[in-house]
């Protein structure tokens, strides 16, 4: 059974920063492109940022360039989102999704998703 599993969030201040992992289970991320997506409460889900299966190439929205990074281990079973500077605004539950169509998983269309992690930034 293929899965993904995110873990990481947290409660933090602003300014803080965490990092998420998203790890998958039943399968390797070798040939998948990863895509980090957020809701928060009363809104739609929005794209964060993508990374190709292969060469690496990035994607960020405009509100999170230069404060996130997303990156994938070279074991090829986990992904990340490095957060810095975090703002209340970033509040939300964090999805992670898998798809060999780079296309698809920065569209929010990937085959695969997790159950989500919640992050909450608040004084």
């Amino acid at each position: 059974q293929l899965q993904l599993v995110e873990s990481g969030g947290g409660v933090v201040q602003p300014g803080g920063s965490l990092r998420l992992s998203c790890a998958a289970s039943g399968f390797t991320l070798d040939y998948y492109a990863i895509g980090w997506f957020r809701q928060a409460p009363g809104k739609e889900r929005e794209g964060v940022s993508c990374i190709s299966a292969v060469d690496g190439i990035t994607t960020y929205a405009d509100s999170v360039k230069g404060r996130f990074t997303i990156s994938r281990d070279a074991a090829k079973t986990t992904a990340y989102l490095q957060m810095n500077s975090l703002k209340p605004e970033d509040t939300g539950v964090y999805y992670c999704s898998a798809d060999s169509r780079w296309r698809a998983v920065c569209a929010g269309s990937g085959d695969y998703w997790g159950q989500g992690t919640q992050v909450t930034v608040s004084s």
